[in-house]
């Protein structure tokens, strides 16, 4: 059975001086499981899974235009294994209320939490196959005339990110507080016994699933910053992404010298209004809060500026720019070179446990001059290819004005898709060169850049960096 849901525009409201255009409908396929216990979310706090919870499980085909419930377009995800939330918690009733939720009716948030459980991952393990009727109908049971079975999928497992949102009126999305809506094309990647279960979209009916929250699998690198459509110097909006354990705050170093609390871009948790370090200025320095609560690498600085690319405001759905790093008053001192957080996630999921590829390779030109590194990481697999992400460091003295990235594939695989490079492929040859608005780097600036490739997941071989 399937499901339309709703235009996400209502998902997707901005601050008055912006206005998006061009959201889509999500179609949505109906599959869900019974919940095990019936408690509501508010009994266990919107912040976390200390242990896993059970729900109903439905599935939809992909975030809208231009950006997920979270401030990101999906080609910009970490990993194309994603979810969508439930933004309410109301129990027979399916009324729509505002967005974010206020303070005075926190009792009815659901897990996504006003936004501040986007960036997250989670890992999802698949329960019970229901045999009776599971249509999200309001004010009607999950699995009626019918029971739930164990099958062959039982156990499977997939790492997910949070990148959106489902405010539905019906009983998934209402009723069920610990609900998750899959990405469709997620389902075959499901793991089990080490190997993708290939055809569980084919026998998924109404599915249980289990899932908590975990830490980013193999984290590597450091976040990424991108300014958002309609972005200028009077509408400095950004969305920050790649994070170690989500995002709930930013603060910007504000004109008066002051460190100030950004305001929240509706309840897109990972998107933020930020101010100049100078008044009218298009200069920008951030320092970012997890998940936890916890400044990230120990309140490191991050500076940046408006692109010159995006002229008057960016026209772009994300525009995504370099950025320096300085140490920030926390209890340690980072580099400004990316590190690598170790997952704490069982590797019983290997297709978006991400390995790290063995890469972090300087150029050949003295670190005095223009030099730089590059690092590579695996952020998903499935049985037809794999994602990459790349992050490019200056690791020189002096400024660069553009970069070139170098490697081949171990065997037949073939470019699928890039962004924030431009790349060649010649045999098993791939050459990446840095575009417009991120071959710029001072001393210690990186930047990222992705791709999606057909073929198995195999380490790269010969990675390296040259600057110029």
């Amino acid at each position: 059975m399937r499901r339309t849901r709703p235009s996400p525009s209502s998902r997707r409201r901005r601050a008055a001086l912006h206005t998006i255009l061009g959201t889509a409908v999500a179609a949505v396929v109906a599959v869900t499981a019974a919940l095990v216990g019936s408690g509501p979310a508010r009994a266990l706090s919107v912040g976390g899974t200390p242990a896993p919870v059970t729900g109903n499980a439905t599935h939809f085909d992909g975030l809208g235009a231009p950006y997920g419930g979270c401030g990101l377009p999906q080609a910009s995800l970490d990993s194309q294994d994603f979810i969508a939330l439930n933004v309410f918690n109301t129990p027979g009733d399916y009324n729509q209320y505002p967005r974010p939720v206020p303070a005075s009716q926190s009792g009815i948030l659901g897990m996504f939490d006003n936004g501040l459980n986007c960036g997250r991952w989670v890992k999802v393990t698949i329960g019970d196959l229901c045999t009776g009727t599971n249509d999200g109908a309001p004010n009607q049971p999950f699995c009626r005339n019918g029971s739930w079975v164990a099958d062959k999928y039982n156990g499977a497992t997939l790492n997910m990110l949070v990148a959106d949102s489902c405010a539905d009126s019906n009983a998934w999305c209402r009723d069920d507080p610990y609900h998750i809506d899959l990405h469709t094309d997620s389902i075959n990647r499901f793991q089990l016994n080490g190997a993708p279960v290939g055809d569980l979209l084919d026998h998924w009916n109404n599915r249980q699933v289990t899932w908590q929250f975990i830490d980013a699998p193999s984290y590597t690198g450091d976040i990424n910053i991108g300014f958002l459509q309609g972005a200028q110097v009077y509408w400095p909006a950004i969305s920050v992404s790649h994070l170690a354990n989500g995002i709930h705050g930013v603060e910007y170093l504000a004109a008066n010298g002051t460190w100030t609390s950004a305001t929240m871009d509706s309840d897109m948790g990972q998107a933020y209004i930020i101010g100049p370090t100078a008044a009218a200025g298009s200069s920008y320095q951030i320092r970012v809060t997890d998940a936890s609560d916890t400044p990230i690498n120990g309140g490191q600085v991050y500076s940046f500026s408006l692109p010159s690319s995006c002229g008057s405001s960016c026209s772009a759905a994300y525009t995504q720019v370099p950025y320096t790093t300085s140490p920030g008053t926390g209890p340690t001192t980072p580099s400004t070179t990316p590190s690598t957080t170790p997952s704490t996630t069982p590797t019983s999921s290997p297709s978006t446990t991400p390995s790290t590829i063995p890469s972090t390779t300087p150029s050949s030109t003295p670190s005095s001059a223009a030099s730089c590194t590059v690092a590579s990481s695996v952020t998903g697999s499935w049985s037809t290819g794999y994602q990459l992400a790349f992050t490019v460091t200056n690791s020189g003295t002096a400024a660069v004005s553009g970069w070139t990235v170098s490697f081949a594939f171990a065997g037949s695989q073939t470019i699928a898709n890039v962004w924030n490079a431009a790349a060649t492929q010649s045999g098993k040859a791939v050459t990446a060169n840095s575009v417009s608005y991120n071959g710029s780097l001072s001393p210690g600036a990186s930047t990222s850049w992705g791709m999606v490739a057909n073929g198995a997941d195999q380490p790269l071989t010969g990675l390296s960096c040259s600057a110029h």
